[in-house]
Order: structure tokens, then C-alpha cells, then sequence
């Protein structure tokens, strides 16, 4: 396992992603990431920094192993009490493209199952 380069720059960021999780119960939320903090934390060449990380109740839902970006994104947020709370009894999705947007989409889990 690679050392978590992209950590501290996730972590810089967890104040407006808390801000934005909030937003994101009434609509979906975006904003764009600045690409220098992340070619400083490490060159992802050709490969880039999108990724799709899906969690329902703070756990990921979907295989974000072929991506550092997005697992020390998991990192950081789950090292935030206050995210970690909101995760709860939520499905959220967040992604980047290639415009170096985060988007964060917020549904609530039905009790419905």
C-alpha cells in the first residue's frame, strides 16, 4: 500500500466538503478543487484524479483500490467526527472529472430495504 500522499491536501479541504455535505441534503453540490494542490502531493501523469467514491452509512460501496486520490479522500472524511455522523443512514456520492470539480450528491437510505 502506498503511503497517503493526497491526505493533507484532502484534509485542507474537509471544512468547505463539510460545507457542501450539508447543501448537498437539498441539492447536489459541486466545486471546483484547485489541480496544483494536488500535481504538488503527486503526479498522477496520464491516469488523473477522477474517481467515483460511493458510501452508504460512512462505509464505501464501491472499488476505489486503483485510486490514491480518492482513498485518502475516504481517509480524510472519515477522520471528521462531524462528516462521520452526517454519513449515517446516507448515501453519498462524490466524484471528480476531468474539469477538477468535486461533486457531492446526498440521498437519505429508505428504512424500507
Amino acid at each position: 500500500m502506498e503511503e497517503r500522499k493526497y491526505l493533507t491536501t484532502w484534509k485542507r479541504y474537509i471544512p468547505v466538503i463539510r460545507l457542501h455535505l450539508k447543501r448537498s441534503l437539498t441539492e447536489e453540490q459541486s466545486f471546483k478543487l484547485n489541480i496544483t494542490d494536488f500535481e504538488s502531493a503527486g503526479d498522477r501523469g496520464k491516469s488523473g484524479y477522477t474517481f467515483n467514491l460511493t458510501m452508504e452509512n460512512g462505509k464505501v460501496t464501491n472499488n476505489v483500490s486503483g485510486s490514491a486520490v480518492a482513498r485518502d479522500l475516504y481517509e480524510a472524511l472519515k477522520d471528521d467526527e462531524t462528516i462521520k455522523a452526517f454519513l449515517q443512514d446516507r448515501h453519498v456520492k462524490m466524484s471528480v472529472g476531468k474539469s477538477f470539480v468535486l461533486s457531492i450528491k446526498t440521498t437519505h437510505i429508505s428504512a424500507y430495504k
